[in-house]
């Protein structure tokens, strides 16, 4: 019974406590999409973080919150472009999820789609997709981004992606020849993966690709 009183005053008290971050955060979560527009409209700033360090942006994103996300990116202070803890951005998070709704909002407000490193196509090819890498290129995305360690989403999609995406990617123009600082190309990551038939396809290609740059 002590145990239950203690657990109950503690739960009031961290109530007690919340903030308009933490109401805004958890109407992401919840996705509310009136409380956070009532929110907003009071003038809570989106982009600050709530006790569990979370933003609004972000737990929108993670939980597949879209009315909720919609409410967020009405808002002209909402920063598209915030990068988390492991220097990834909402519109990486949604890719890498096949958030394919999520991807176009944050795109259409604004959300870089290239950026240094890796990339968010890079994690659409890591994922299930859902229409996100085409959508992604379609809007400019480059096909031979490299991340640090010279990584391709060419080689993310051999390895991680959806049976259709090297196939997408190669017919958009990907190079299949580019190999990571390991000297590992997307053929080599296919191979490790089990996937044979891909891995052949690739090969194919970099052969291809070979015999026209002469």
């Amino acid at each position: 019974m002590k145990t239950l009183l203690a657990a109950l005053a503690l739960s009031a008290a961290t109530l007690a406590q919340a903030t308009p971050v933490d109401d805004l955060v958890m109407a992401a979560e919840m996705n509310d999409p009136r409380v956070v527009s009532s929110l907003l409209l009071k003038g809570v700033d989106p982009n600050l973080t709530d006790s569990r360090g979370r933003t609004a942006l972000f737990t929108a994103v993670r939980e597949g919150s879209l009315k909720a996300l919609e409410s967020l990116l009405a808002s002209p202070q909402v920063n598209v472009n915030a990068v988390n803890a492991d220097g990834e951005t909402p519109l990486m998070l949604a890719a890498i999820r096949g958030a394919l709704p999520a991807v176009k909002a944050l795109v259409e407000r604004g959300a870089d789609v290239n950026r240094k490193g890796w990339t968010p196509l890079h994690y659409a090819c890591s994922g299930p997709d859902n229409g996100v890498a085409a959508f992604l290129i379609a809007h400019g995305a480059e096909l031979n981004a490299r991340s640090e360690n010279g990584t391709t989403p060419l080689m993310m999609a051999a390895r991680y992606g959806s049976g259709d995406l090297v196939p997408m990617l190669l017919k958009a123009g990907a190079e299949p020849r580019a190999a990571n600082e390991q000297e590992l190309t997307a053929a080599d990551f296919a191979q490790r993966s089990g996937r044979d038939n891909m891995a052949a396809e690739l090969r194919r290609a970099m052969a291809e690709a070979a015999k026209a740059a002469k």
